[in-house]
C-alpha cells in the first residue's frame, strides 16, 4: 500500500496519535491496513477506514477497533460540498480539507477524549 512502514514510523516522530485514513476501497486496495497502522505506530494510531477492517490484538493484549469514515463522512460530505457550491469537479484538495475536518471532529469528540 501507499502508507509503508517507514512514512508509519515518522508520523510518530511527529505526532503523538497520528491520523491514518486509508480510504481506498476494496479492502485488497487500501493504503494499508489497520493492522500495519497500528502496529507500526505501536498502537498510537487513530485509524478510519474506507473499507471494513476487524479489530486488532497487540502484543501488550490492548484491542484497537478501527472505524470506518469514508461512507458516513467523507464521500457524503464532499458530495454535499460539490453540489452546494456548484464546482464542476472534485480536486484532491477538497479531499483534502475533508480529512483535515474529519480529524479536527474526531479530536474533539467525546468519545476521542474517552479513549484517550
Amino acid at each position: 500500500g501507499a502508507f509503508g512502514e517507514d512514512a508509519m514510523r515518522q508520523l510518530t516522530a511527529f505526532a503523538e496519535r497520528p491520523i491514518v485514513f486509508p480510504l481506498s476501497n476494496p479492502t485488497a486496495n487500501a493504503e494499508c491496513t489497520a493492522e500495519q497502522a497500528y502496529r507500526w505506530t505501536d498502537g498510537r494510531a487513530i485509524v478510519s477506514s474506507g473499507s471494513p477492517f476487524a479489530p486488532v490484538t497487540l502484543d501488550d493484549g490492548r484491542v484497537l477497533t478501527p472505524s470506518q469514515g469514508n461512507n458516513c463522512f467523507i464521500f457524503p460530505g464532499v458530495g454535499l460540498g460539490t453540489v452546494m457550491c456548484g464546482a464542476r469537479r472534485v480536486s484532491v484538495s477538497m479531499f483534502d480539507a475533508a480529512a483535515r475536518a474529519l480529524a479536527d471532529y474526531v479530536m474533539n469528540s467525546d468519545d476521542f477524549r474517552e479513549r484517550g
